[in-house]
């Protein structure tokens, strides 16, 4: 069941953070009926439903929103609804008549989670963007790349689900929580540009503090250390080391019989780069899982580097249970893990029968069968 069984949301259909948080909140056992558009539409990259993970374990039905009967279904289930997700651009609920002023008139206690770029407000509100642009805003795509390299994009993890999604969720359960304390709902703003910034809280105070005070590649996290870096094995594979601190260092050095009289100390900058080259060196002269078996399980803090096709068959993934077979397609379990509540295994996108969904609603047998389900 999970422990927002109960919970009621009705979502708007958008792309990247939208669905991503709506899978979450389903996942946890959020009743969950999404909006789609009834037309065509361009919404970043098409793709098969069946192979669109984040819409998964929730009904959908298609409404018009330019047919005023179908903007009275949506504020109907908007009344019976604890929250309501919505990725359009700023102005676009109030243009079809479903801005937070008219629901909340009408359903006082509803969270209403908006997730946008740039914000509600501000000189880019109405701009359009991608992930790449919002943390570029942030100082996060500056600081991400290595040394005498171009910032590089790390996919679209921290603004579209980092920033997003993940502030989306915290924020209307925030507001349910308030909603059902006090009996005033309210609009949650979630702007990937704010969520992506608040992740930097901590390495801006590492830059505040002198810690990151470098070039982008050169300082400790940023690929500039030996200590906290990738690298290429024999077979050309590849591991990761995170020795950090300094009693996992002096492991990392027992393990590969270095002699600490030979090296010089850890936190002398200058002579990183020449203790790189010779782990570099080091590395190549056995396999990954040469490695992992000198390595793995250890306190270096060590992990291999693996592929997406691999990633499920590391044995800890699999005693974990991390991925599982929804609708005959492997993907990430739900997270996180609850140690009361279990969680419904997720159903596949479409697999959830609107009718169900919408009795839950309240609405009749005759009602149901009128509608284009």
């Amino acid at each position: 069941m999970g422990p927002l069984s109960g919970v009621k949301i009705v979502e708007f259909t958008g792309i990247g953070p939208a669905p991503m948080a709506s899978m979450m909140l389903a996942d946890m056992g959020a009743t969950i009926i999404r909006i789609d558009r009834t037309g065509p539409a361009d919404l970043g990259v098409p793709m098969a439903e069946q192979f669109d993970f984040t819409k998964r374990s929730r009904a959908v039905i298609g409404l018009d929103l330019k047919k005023p009967e179908s903007i009275q279904l949506a504020l109907r289930l908007i009344d019976g609804a604890d929250a309501l997700i919505e990725g359009f651009r700023p102005g676009v609920m109030e243009r079809l008549g479903l801005g937070p002023d008219v629901c909340l008139k009408r359903n006082p206690k509803l969270a209403f989670g908006r997730v946008t770029g740039w914000g509600q407000e501000g000189p880019l509100a109405l701009a359009a963007g991608h992930d790449l642009n919002y943390i570029a805003l942030t100082g996060a795509l500056h600081a991400i790349g290595r040394k005498g390299q171009k910032p590089t994009p790390p996919l679209n993890l921290v603004g579209d689900y980092g920033g997003g999604a993940l502030y989306l969720v915290t924020g209307l359960l925030a507001a349910i929580i308030s909603a059902r304390a006090t009996g005033v709902g309210q609009v949650v703003d979630a702007a990937m540009v704010d969520g992506a910034l608040s992740l930097m809280t901590p390495i801006y105070a590492m830059k505040a503090g002198g810690r990151l005070s470098a070039p982008r590649g050169e300082n400790q996290l940023d690929s500039g250390s030996y200590f906290y870096e990738t690298y290429e094995c024999s077979d050309g594979q590849f591991i990761s080391i995170a020795s950090i601190e300094a009693k996992f260092h002096a492991e990392l050095l027992q393990r590969l019989e270095i002699d600490p009289a030979t090296m010089p100390a850890q936190r002398d900058q200058a002579k990183w780069p020449d203790v790189k080259a010779r782990l570099t060196a080091l590395f190549k002269t056995r396999t990954r899982d040469g490695w992992c078996h000198v390595l793995e399980g250890t306190d270096v803090c060590f992990a291999p580097v693996l592929s997406m096709d691999e990633a499920h068959a590391h044995p800890h993934n699999i005693a974990r249970a991390a991925f599982i077979d929804v609708g005959g397609m492997r993907q990430p379990a739900p997270a996180p893990r609850f140690g009361t509540t279990k969680l419904d295994h997720p159903k596949a996108p479409g697999a959830v029968d609107p009718r169900e969904t919408l009795k839950a609603w309240g609405l009749s047998s005759g009602e149901l069968a009128a509608l284009p389900l």
